[in-house]
């Protein structure tokens, strides 16, 4: 292996804080809270969100309950200056939201932006230029007067504009871009001279965001910079401090609760974590490592299910099984001990006592999950042998959440016949539990459009009589899941999906997996077609089936 040459790199330089307070408080209260997503984490994506996309995925963060949501860098795409037309035009903008937007100090781009933003209610203008000492001396050549000249030229700019439009209740909002590369008395003094601009008070504040735009250090020398600038800024009862906080270390949410802990007021994240590199800050983490304390973060993610369904689907990337409260194995004990302890802690467990379960920090139930995910599985072992197994003899790559499933019905069985369990054996127990898309509802003829959405018409045949059913969405499976959710009075959201092909060549065969959250219940659902897409629809139907099956039995029972 490559020795690394540690020597190229030069150690942060702190800045000097003297009887710093931070380590002694606690976080005690949410701060305020602005969603980044739809601008921050929609520029991250290989492919960017579709106009349907940022609209289902504002839909969400309104449901979540963001109060400031930066929708777009308006100025520098068409498409993000169409969807705050759509979002202001269309009033689909609460009337307690603001909607946030980005701009460099530009004036023909800030121009653009107020162009965007005519006839909104309620609006931050985020004007930005970077100040850090690499940005300062090899991208822009310019002293530390020329650029300060920048962000109090940009200032002036946004403040005359807002004032051309008083029909709007603005927020004005500057951040010197990688702050944490900055001088942190420089980037006070700039930040001095925009609010001398704008001229903020107590009861009219301004924001004034502070970019971890690179993770430069670890948490500490960032909440030492953030202490040290709130120290020192001029007219800090009428600023909000705000922090936008990357994971170039690992540390996003740590640097943004010691940030907090150090005197701001507001944090900039995404929905877990999607951004830049290696991420933004991620808000599901950092609200819910304040609600494991006893702190109301003020969001509700209640339904994590359905937040991570729609943050997959709109930004085309998975959710890891281990990410903290929202993985799909989270709450899953793999070890005999831990399960042991777990299952004794939930006896003890009553409602009028604080939550004081081993190995779980939050009740799973809060987010929207079940004890199932904690009980399913009885031991290690058996999982991988099965998924081996199905594998050679089959081709069936089992997904890890559809092998911890099928484990257990393997388990019973072989335990229950006494015997060494077949390959064959195994494979008829995944058909008769997952590949469940044929009964009581089978999928009959069906029709795929798209306009501007996609829209699925669909024939489900069943021994009682056809029906049929219609649904449009982002992709064949959410309109397929919309027509559903539509017909049966339930609401279905995909946790879980893959594909793979069966055999090789022009009529190969193809199996989709799914899991889904019907109603607050998991069922996985497992299809084969020479089609991938009429597979994916039946596995869906396949889940869609146990809920029907399981409601009827709960209902005799």
């Amino acid at each position: 292996m490559t020795s690394f040459d540690h020597t190229k790199y030069r150690p942060f330089q702190p800045v000097a804080i003297e009887n710093r307070t931070w380590p002694d408080q606690e976080i005690t209260s949410a701060p305020l809270w602005s969603s980044v997503d739809l601008r921050d984490g929609n520029q991250a994506l290989v492919e960017p969100m579709t106009v349907e996309q940022k609209k289902e995925f504002f839909k969400l963060l309104v449901d979540v309950g963001f109060k400031e949501i930066e929708v777009g860098f308006p100025a520098a795409s068409q498409l993000d200056f169409d969807f705050v037309r759509w979002l202001v035009e269309e009033d689909q903008v609460p009337d307690d939201v603001y909607i946030q937007v980005l701009t460099q100090a530009r004036p023909e781009l800030i121009e653009r932006t107020y162009e965007s933003l005519k006839g909104a209610k309620k609006a931050i203008v985020h004007v930005y230029n970077s100040t850090s000492t690499t940005q300062r001396e090899q991208v822009f050549r310019l002293d530390k007067e020329g650029i300060k000249n920048i962000a109090v030229n940009g200032a002036l700019c946004v403040k005359e504009h807002a004032e051309k439009n008083p029909g709007t209740e603005w927020v004005f909002q500057y951040s010197p871009e990688s702050f944490t590369g900055t001088e942190t008395d420089y980037a006070v003094e700039v930040c001095d001279a925009v609010i001398d601009v704008w001229q903020p008070t107590p009861d009219n504040k301004c924001i004034i965001n502070l970019p971890a735009t690179v993770e430069v250090a670890t948490p500490n020398r960032f909440a030492d910079q953030i202490e040290y600038f709130c120290r020192n800024v001029k007219k800090r009862d009428s600023i909000i401090v705000s922090l936008h906080t990357h994971n170039d270390r690992g540390c996003g949410v740590a640097a943004a609760e010691l940030g907090l802990m150090a005197g701001a007021d507001r944090i900039e994240g995404t929905l877990l974590g999607n951004g830049e590199r290696t991420g933004n800050m991620d808000v599901v983490t950092m609200a819910m490592n304040m609600y494991s304390q006893g702190v109301d973060p003020k969001l509700q993610l209640g339904d994590m299910d359905r937040i991570v369904s729609v943050v997959q689907s709109c930004t085309q990337l998975p959710v890891h099984p281990r990410h903290p409260y929202a993985g799909e194995l989270v709450f899953t004990a793999f070890s005999g001990s831990h399960q042991d302890a777990i299952k004794k802690c939930l006896a003890n467990q009553t409602s009028d006592k604080p939550w004081d379960v081993a190995y779980l920090p939050i009740d799973p139930m809060d987010v929207g999950r079940s004890y199932q995910e904690v009980i399913r599985v009885n031991s290690q072992s058996g999982k991988g042998g099965v998924a081996f197994a199905l594998e050679q003899e089959y081709g069936l790559a089992l997904p890890r959440w559809l092998q911890v499933e099928l484990s257990p019905i393997v388990q019973q069985f072989s335990e229950k016949d006494g015997g060494v369990i077949e390959s064959a054996d195994m494979k008829r127990l995944f058909e008769e539990n997952f590949m469940t898309g044929s009964t009581p509802y089978a999928l009959g003829n069906y029709t795929l459009s798209k306009d501007q959405r996609d829209t699925v018409t669909a024939e489900l045949t069943s021994e009682t009589g056809n029906i049929s059913v219609a649904g449009e969405g982002n992709g064949a499976l959410s309109a397929f899941t919309a027509a559903l959710s539509e017909h049966f009075n339930i609401r279905v959201d995909i946790v879980q999906y893959q594909e793979h092909a069966l055999t090789v060549g022009s009529d190969s065969q193809a199996i989709a997996y799914v899991q889904a959250n019907i109603d607050g219940d998991r069922f996985n659902g497992a299809a084969i077609d020479n089609d991938i897409v009429s597979a994916s629809i039946q596995a869906v139907l396949a889940t869609v089936n146990q809920k029907i099956i399981h409601s009827k039995q709960a209902n005799v029972a």
